[in-house]
């Protein structure tokens, strides 16, 4: 049984709870979905909606049902091409938890020309990004912050997204569809590991990645690389599904990671929940999905023939990001490093003016964290000490 949950300490030398700011008329997640995926999760929670929040469910019903429509127009448009575009090589996947810096490691394997991610705006509307997507980011570029509520990370409709959105909005199963409803959503990281999905649900899944990964392929024919931190747990199933995929794992100091994932979901519980919620099972939450990601990462990673998943620590990424780089894209023969390498080593510079935060875990966190993550510490070499974060994670 996991520990009484408690509040931790996760103050930062320069925290603010920004996140409490968000405009009002911002995009949020919600609002890239069809009408019928909408409502299977509003009715899913009895459209428990808290009163603050019937402004946003106004909005993003409306949103949803030209989803739905677009949607419906873009597979006609799009039907030939779906069924016959080629998928070229199968995808590079990033993975690692939340506040790793697959966020920047993600940025850094862009600046390579010969690959391609989804945009933020692609996994926000997925339905219908093949029709759409030449004419509503312009229009509504104003909506977008400059920078996500929970840190101070550049935000753009063409910046790269995690595909687990786009996922989520196409109706899969996702472990993100409970910030939409916190208060009343299981503890569990429903949707995680997926080899605990039933077999429709899975197979429907599995289905909807693939249709995904065709949309971007007829948008852009070169090698995907996708970041998604649930993707950590599903490296067996990923793996039977795209046998070329190369798996590359990024992991951070716990006692940063902790704190920093707390503050993640509180940001985005405020920002994209319809509900209001105190947040008083999130420590157990965040301990729960550690275990049952790693857990299930371990299991897979025997199962991995040599050569497909490589491993670096985000310490050593931010201290030289092109030694790291180099050395994975040979461990993974991605072959063409020297190419990018130019655009690596200016990055690697302006990297440098990052701003960096310490996190003041007090000695309840620390004892608990180090208790329970016991085996990551032990694995990856990090000692019970709060390190500094740099602001990308």
């Amino acid at each position: 049984m996991p520990d009484s949950p408690a509040p931790a300490s996760t103050k930062t030398s320069r925290e603010s709870e920004s996140y409490h700011a968000y405009p009002w008329w911002s995009p949020r997640f919600w609002h890239g979905m069809p009408l019928g995926v909408w409502l299977k999760l509003l009715s899913e929670h009895g459209c428990r909606v808290s009163p603050s929040r019937l402004g946003l469910l106004g909005t993003i019903t409306a949103a949803t049902a030209f989803d739905t429509v677009a949607g419906g127009i873009a597979n006609a448009v799009f039907a030939k091409q779906l069924r016959t575009v080629e998928v070229r090589n199968d995808p590079v996947f990033i993975i690692g938890h939340w506040r790793s810096g697959t966020t920047l490691l993600h940025e850094l394997m862009m600046l390579d020309k010969r690959f391609f991610c989804p945009s933020t705006y692609q996994c926000f509307a997925p339905g219908h990004f093949l029709l759409t997507e030449s004419v509503l980011p312009p229009m509504l570029a104003w909506m977008m912050p400059a920078k996500r509520p929970m840190d101070n990370v550049a935000m753009g409709w063409d910046r790269p997204q995690e595909d687990e959105f786009a996922l989520m909005n196409l109706g899969a199963a996702s472990p993100y569809r409970r910030m939409a409803f916190p208060a009343t959503s299981s503890n569990e990281a429903t949707a995680l590991d997926v080899t605990t999905l039933d077999p429709p649900t899975l197979a429907h899944w599995q289905a909807t990645l693939k249709r995904f990964l065709r949309m971007l392929a007829i948008r852009d024919p070169r090698r995907t690389v996708l970041k998604s931190p649930p993707h950590t747990a599903r490296m067996g199933v990923l793996k039977e599904m795209f046998p070329g995929a190369r798996f590359l794992h990024i992991v951070r100091d716990p006692l940063v990671v902790f704190p920093s994932t707390m503050r993640l979901w509180r940001s985005l519980d405020f920002v994209q929940g319809m509900q209001v919620d105190r947040g008083e099972r999130l420590e157990s939450y965040v301990l729960d999905t550690f275990d049952v990601m790693y857990n299930a990462f371990e299991r897979d990673r025997a199962t991995l023939p040599e050569g497909s998943l490589y491993e670096l620590t985000y310490e050593d990424l931010v201290t030289d990001p092109v030694a790291e780089l180099a050395k994975a894209y040979e461990a993974l023969d991605l072959g063409g490093f020297e190419s990018v390498r130019p655009a690596l080593e200016t990055q690697a510079e302006a990297m440098q003016r990052y701003r960096r935060n310490r996190y003041e875990v007090d000695e309840r966190t620390r004892s608990l964290v180090v208790k329970r993550w016991q085996p990551f510490f032990d694995r990856y070499g990090y000692l019970p000490e709060a390190t500094e974060e740099s602001t990308p994670g």
